[in-house]
């Protein structure tokens, strides 16, 4: 029987309404004796990081959960990690560049209902979880869920309540679960050793564009952040007007990393086509592609906080991790 670890970082799935609201509250002992069932699908140890909703959770919290993965990495078959909806896409991009070529299964899951309640998907997520983390063919990121596993760089939160809250953005799903079948569709390679990385740099401001947009967030804030990603219209349409364009250059002439991506859901991003993208890319900005907005903050954190130079940087962020794009 393979050995799974549990890393319990909170969640819906755990939570209880204590009269001012859900708040993560049962301990992982009791959230797996809920499902008896899990005893027969693997031997599982419990590693509880924190029990916070995943509001809380920031890039301090991703490098606690791939440093613990680091240390358990030698005794372990696999891991499933207990995480809460809201923001569990963008762990499992981070994930996916803090902990590289894992041929070990990492699976994040978690609930819309918490698995106190007598009406909850929390039980068949946790099973679906442990079955993919136990089978032998199962390695890298994934979010488990609703019966479907989806690569960690292309899970997108796309429902509030229903229990299929997530979707693989530009990317087919990698698996259905039914009854524990799995059935697959593809399987990503893992190329080399497993790499871990410790460092993940917080200094990110996402910007969406909107019609009539001011520059002077822009410039207020240039000294605060280290990299910049632009979710721009369309293709690549980064507003002309006012001076945005201006502040955007302001930023790359002072030596910030800024990637465009696009607020379009698929499909991804073409900086060549109209010329409100194309008059900005002497600037050196990097492209998203077909990357989704979690993976692509979560990468220039990632690059940020482990490249020694900027030709180091351009090169890790073009690099393809776990299929983070499928554009070549």
């Amino acid at each position: 029987m393979k050995k799974i670890c549990l890393i319990a970082t909170g969640g819906t799935i755990v939570s209880k309404d204590g009269g001012s609201g859900l708040e993560p509250e049962l301990t992982p002992q009791e959230l797996l004796s809920y499902v008896p069932e899990l005893k027969g699908i693997a031997e599982i140890s419990v590693r509880e990081l924190f029990r916070l909703d995943s509001t809380n959770i920031n890039p301090q919290h991703w490098e606690k959960m791939a440093g613990c993965i680091r240390e358990e990495y030698g005794d372990f078959d696999g891991f499933v990690v207990i995480h809460g909806t809201d923001t569990m896409a963008y762990t499992a991009a981070a994930l996916s560049y803090l902990v590289q070529n894992s041929r070990k299964p990492i699976i994040l899951t978690g609930s819309q209902k918490s698995v106190y309640n007598r009406d909850t998907d929390a039980r068949r997520n946790l099973i679906d979880a442990f079955c993919y983390a136990a089978d032998a063919r199962s390695h890298g990121v994934y979010i488990v869920f609703d019966g479907t596993a989806i690569l960690g760089t292309h899970a997108r939160k796309t429902r509030t309540h229903s229990y299929n809250a997530f979707s693989s953005i530009n990317c087919p799903e990698a698996a259905v679960l039914q009854e524990g079948r799995i059935i697959r569709y593809f399987e990503p390679e893992c190329a080399g050793e497993v790499r871990f990385y410790g460092n993940m740099n917080p200094r990110v401001l996402s910007v969406r564009p909107y019609p009539g947009i001011s520059p002077e967030m822009l410039i207020r804030t240039m000294d605060c952040y280290d990299g910049l990603v632009i979710e721009c219209f369309g293709t690549s349409g980064i507003p002309a007007y006012g001076g945005f364009d201006a502040a955007v250059r302001a930023w790359a002439q002072a030596g910030r990393a800024i990637v465009a991506t696009t607020q379009v859901p698929h499909e991804g991003s073409d900086m060549s086509v109209y010329r409100v993208g194309k008059d900005l890319m002497d600037l050196g900005l990097l492209e998203a592609f077909d990357m989704t907005p979690e993976a692509v903050l979560a990468k220039l954190m990632w690059v940020l906080g482990n490249a020694g130079s900027r030709v180091e940087l351009e090169r890790m962020f073009s690099e393809r991790v776990w299929m983070d794009t499928f554009r070549e």
